[in-house]
C-alpha cells in the first residue's frame, strides 16, 4: 500500500480517476506477492507493481476498461493458458488479480490511517461471489470498520488477527450460503525495527542494508563522536543515549531486532537484560566466544535461565567466511532475516 500512496494522493488531487490492481493469489512461483499493488490513472500513468512487468500491459488495458464501466474484475493469468503466455507471464506460476475503480472507503481509510501510523491493521475485500465483489471491511484492533456479510465477518476477523501476527497476505475460501466465497485479506503490521546498539563501522553498512529490506533502523550509541548523521545519513533514527535506556523507553516487542555491536560490558550487558526481558524476536551480540561466555555468566547471575539465554545469537551472523565491515553486516542481517522467517541457521550450525 505504501509505494503508492504518493502517487494517489497527487494523482486524486489533480481529479483523476483511478483503477487500482491488486494481486491476492499466487500458485507456485510469481515475481511478487499477494497485496502487491498497481494504481493506474485514465491517462495510462501508474505506480507500483504486481509482478515485475509480466502482465502490467494487459493489466493496464483491463483498468482501462474498468474505468469506463465502473465494474470489479478479478483477472487470473497462468503460463498454461494462451492468455498467460500473451502477456508474458513466463515465471511457471499463475496469478490472480482484482481489478477496481479506486474509491476511498471508509475501510480504506481506516487502514491508511494506521499504516501510517505504524499500528496494525488488516483489510479484506470480497472477491467471488460477484455478489461479495468489492465488498471490503477494515479490522482494526479486532474490531470490524464495514461488513462484507454478517455471516462471515467473524471468520475473516479472526483470519486477519493471524495474518497481522505475520505480517501476510492471502485469499481464503469459506464455505458461505450454497457455495464457495473468496476474500482477500491484507494484514498490515508495524515495520520490523532494527535496533543496533553501537556506531561502529559494521553499523554503517548495516544501516544502508537494512534499510533497503524494509526494516526501520534506529542507532543507538552514547558516544556523539561515533552517532554522527554524516555517517549514519540513512538511519531512521540516532540516538545519542545511553542504549539500555533508550530501549527501555523505547519498549521491545515481537517487531523489534537488537544488534549489538559494542563488545563493551557497560554497554552490552544492561542492553542484553533490556532485550531478554522483552519480547524481541531476535537478539544477537559481537564478540568472541570467550567475551560472550564471560556475559552469559553475568546474565545468569541476574536470574536469567537457559532457555533465556539461548536467544542471544553469539556469536553473531551466519558464518559466510567474511572479515570486512560490509561481510560482517551481511552475515548479521541474513541471520535476522532467517529468524524472521523462523529459520534455525546460526553461525555456528553453517560453513566450514
Amino acid at each position: 500500500m505504501q509505494e503508492i500512496l504518493a502517487d494517489l494522493d497527487r494523482w486524486q488531487s489533480e481529479g483523476n480517476k483511478l483503477a487500482l490492481a491488486t494481486l491476492t493469489r499466487v500458485r507456485r512461483s510469481a515475481p511478487r506477492l499477494p497485496g502487491a499493488r498497481l494504481l493506474v490513472t485514465r491517462d495510462g500513468r501508474m505506480a507500483g507493481s504486481i509482478s515485475g512487468g509480466c502482465v502490467e500491459g494487459d493489466v493496464i488495458e483491463r483498468a482501462m476498461q474498468v474505468l469506463e464501466s465502473g465494474e470489479s474484475v478479478v483477472t487470473e493469468y497462468g503460463i498454461s493458458d494462451e492468455q498467460g503466455f500473451d502477456v508474458g507471464l513466463s515465471c511457471g506460476g499463475q496469478i490472480d488479480v482484482l481489478i477496481e475503480p479506486f474509491v476511498a472507503t471508509d475501510a480504506w481509510q481506516a487502514v491508511r490511517d494506521r499504516v501510517e501510523a505504524q499500528q496494525p491493521a488488516a483489510f479484506a475485500i470480497g472477491l467471488r461471489p460477484q455478489s461479495l465483489l468489492g465488498r471490503q471491511m477494515a479490522i482494526i484492533d479486532g474490531v470490524p470498520v464495514g461488513s462484507i456479510d454478517p455471516a462471515l465477518d467473524e471468520e475473516i476477523a479472526a483470519e486477519a488477527a493471524r495474518r497481522i501476527r505475520e505480517g501476510t497476505a492471502g485469499t481464503i475460501t469459506t464455505p458461505w450460503q450454497d457455495e464457495e466465497a473468496e476474500i482477500f485479506i491484507d494484514a498490515f503490521a508495524p515495520a520490523q525495527r532494527l535496533y543496533i546498539v553501537g556506531a561502529t563501522q559494521v553499523a554503517i553498512p548495516l544501516v544502508a542494508m537494512a534499510r533497503t529490506l524494509g526494516f526501520r533502523v534506529i542507532v543507538v550509541d552514547a558516544r556523539s563522536v561515533f552517532a554522527t548523521n554524516d555517517r549514519f545519513p540513512d538511519a531512521d533514527e540516532l540516538l545519542r543515549e545511553w542504549p539500555d535506556e533508550a530501549l527501555a523507553k523505547r519498549g521491545l516487542d515481537e517487531h523489534s531486532h537488537v544488534v549489538v555491536l559494542t563488545h563493551d560490558p557497560k554497554f552490552d550487558l544492561p542492553v542484553l537484560e533490556i532485550a531478554l526481558r522483552s519480547k524481541a524476536a531476535y537478539i544477537g551480540a559481537m564478540g568472541s566466544r570467550k567475551t560472550h561466555a564471560g556475559r552469559l555468566e553475568h546474565l545468569r547471575g541476574q536470574g536469567f535461565s537457559e532457555e533465556d539465554l539461548d536467544r542471544i545469537k553469539s556469536p553473531i551472523g551466519l558464518n559466510i567466511g567474511g572479515r570486512a565491515p560490509e561481510e560482517l553486516a551481511l552475515a548479521i542481517l541474513a541471520e535476522v532475516v532467517a529468524t524472521r522467517h523462523g529459520q534455525s541457521l546460526h553461525a555456528t550450525e553453517v560453513g566450514s
